[in-house]
Protein backbone atom coordinates (compact mmCIF):
# COMPACT_ATOMS: atom_id res chain seq x y z
CA UNK A 1 0.00 0.00 0.00
CA UNK A 2 0.97 3.90 -0.58
CA UNK A 3 2.21 5.88 2.07
CA UNK A 4 2.55 9.51 2.03
CA UNK A 5 5.24 11.31 4.25
CA UNK A 6 4.52 14.80 2.85
CA UNK A 7 2.00 16.49 0.89
CA UNK A 8 2.98 19.77 -1.63
CA UNK A 9 0.19 22.44 -1.59
CA UNK A 10 -1.66 20.94 -4.68
CA UNK A 11 -2.08 17.54 -2.79
CA UNK A 12 -3.51 19.19 -0.57
CA UNK A 13 -6.23 20.72 -2.65
CA UNK A 14 -6.48 17.60 -4.37
CA UNK A 15 -7.22 16.12 -1.35
CA UNK A 16 -9.75 18.76 -0.31
CA UNK A 17 -11.15 18.36 -3.61
CA UNK A 18 -11.60 15.02 -3.14
CA UNK A 19 -13.39 15.25 0.04
CA UNK A 20 -15.62 18.28 -1.60
CA UNK A 21 -18.32 15.45 -2.67
CA UNK A 22 -21.10 13.40 -0.99
CA UNK A 23 -20.66 10.41 -2.67
CA UNK A 24 -16.53 10.03 -2.23
CA UNK A 25 -17.12 11.20 1.37
CA UNK A 26 -20.37 7.92 1.54
CA UNK A 27 -16.92 5.68 -0.48
CA UNK A 28 -14.74 6.84 2.31
CA UNK A 29 -17.10 6.23 4.89
CA UNK A 30 -17.85 2.45 3.60
CA UNK A 31 -14.27 1.56 2.93
CA UNK A 32 -13.73 2.98 7.12
CA UNK A 33 -15.96 0.32 8.17
CA UNK A 34 -14.64 -2.27 6.42
CA UNK A 35 -11.32 -2.18 3.98
CA UNK A 36 -10.48 -4.08 0.76
CA UNK A 37 -14.05 -3.96 -1.31
CA UNK A 38 -14.20 -4.88 -4.59
CA UNK A 39 -16.15 -1.97 -7.39
CA UNK A 40 -19.36 -4.09 -6.92
CA UNK A 41 -19.47 -4.54 -3.15
CA UNK A 42 -19.12 -0.66 -3.01
CA UNK A 43 -21.70 0.18 -5.18
CA UNK A 44 -24.12 -2.54 -3.56
CA UNK A 45 -23.36 -0.64 -0.42
CA UNK A 46 -24.35 2.71 -1.81
CA UNK A 47 -27.33 1.94 -3.45
CA UNK A 48 -28.29 -0.14 -0.55
CA UNK A 49 -27.72 1.57 2.68
CA UNK A 50 -27.63 4.93 0.67
CA UNK A 51 -29.94 4.96 -2.02
CA UNK A 52 -27.79 5.93 -4.53
CA UNK A 53 -28.49 4.85 -8.07
CA UNK A 54 -24.85 5.57 -9.53
CA UNK A 55 -23.83 3.34 -12.18
CA UNK A 56 -20.81 1.46 -11.11
CA UNK A 57 -18.49 3.78 -14.08
CA UNK A 58 -19.89 6.76 -12.26
CA UNK A 59 -18.39 5.15 -9.24
CA UNK A 60 -15.05 4.34 -11.00
CA UNK A 61 -14.60 7.20 -11.63
CA UNK A 62 -15.16 8.96 -7.55
CA UNK A 63 -12.90 6.16 -7.06
CA UNK A 64 -10.24 6.98 -9.25
CA UNK A 65 -10.49 10.78 -7.91
CA UNK A 66 -10.00 9.73 -4.43
CA UNK A 67 -6.55 7.40 -5.62
CA UNK A 68 -5.36 10.19 -7.37
CA UNK A 69 -5.71 12.15 -3.83
CA UNK A 70 -4.03 9.63 -2.26
CA UNK A 71 -7.08 8.89 -0.53
CA UNK A 72 -7.63 5.21 -1.40
CA UNK A 73 -5.33 2.53 -2.50
CA UNK A 74 -5.40 -0.37 -4.74
CA UNK A 75 -4.58 -4.30 -4.99
CA UNK A 76 -5.67 -6.47 -7.70
CA UNK A 77 -5.81 -10.28 -6.76
CA UNK A 78 -6.25 -12.21 -10.05
CA UNK A 79 -8.90 -10.25 -11.57
CA UNK A 80 -10.23 -8.72 -8.24
CA UNK A 81 -9.25 -4.76 -7.51
CA UNK A 82 -9.55 -4.37 -3.86
CA UNK A 83 -9.92 -0.69 -2.64
CA UNK A 84 -8.73 0.27 0.53
CA UNK A 85 -8.79 3.75 2.58
CA UNK A 86 -5.81 5.47 3.28
CA UNK A 87 -5.88 8.07 6.05
CA UNK A 88 -2.30 9.27 6.12
CA UNK A 89 -3.16 12.63 3.65
CA UNK A 90 -5.73 13.48 6.00
CA UNK A 91 -3.40 12.43 9.18
CA UNK A 92 -0.64 15.02 7.29
CA UNK A 93 -3.01 17.99 6.75
CA UNK A 94 -4.28 17.37 10.40
CA UNK A 95 -0.58 17.57 11.68
CA UNK A 96 -0.44 20.89 9.94
CA UNK A 97 -3.53 22.20 11.57
CA UNK A 98 -3.69 20.71 14.75
CA UNK A 99 -6.03 21.62 17.68
CA UNK A 100 -5.94 25.07 20.30
CA UNK A 101 -2.97 24.36 22.44
CA UNK A 102 -4.60 24.79 25.99
CA UNK A 103 -1.90 27.78 26.73
CA UNK A 104 -3.11 29.78 23.16
CA UNK A 105 -6.34 32.23 23.62
CA UNK A 106 -9.56 30.89 22.41
CA UNK A 107 -9.98 32.88 18.87
CA UNK A 108 -6.35 33.69 19.17
CA UNK A 109 -4.11 32.63 15.69
CA UNK A 110 -1.31 30.66 16.88
CA UNK A 111 1.67 30.79 14.07
CA UNK A 112 2.13 27.95 12.12
CA UNK A 113 5.26 26.03 11.05
CA UNK A 114 5.92 25.30 7.34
Amino acid sequence: MQVIACLSWGDVADVFKALDDRTRRLILDGLAVRDGQTLFEICGLLAIQHGLGSSRQAISQHLAVLEDAGLVTTERRGRTKLHYFNREPLAVISRRWPTARKDTPRGSISPVST
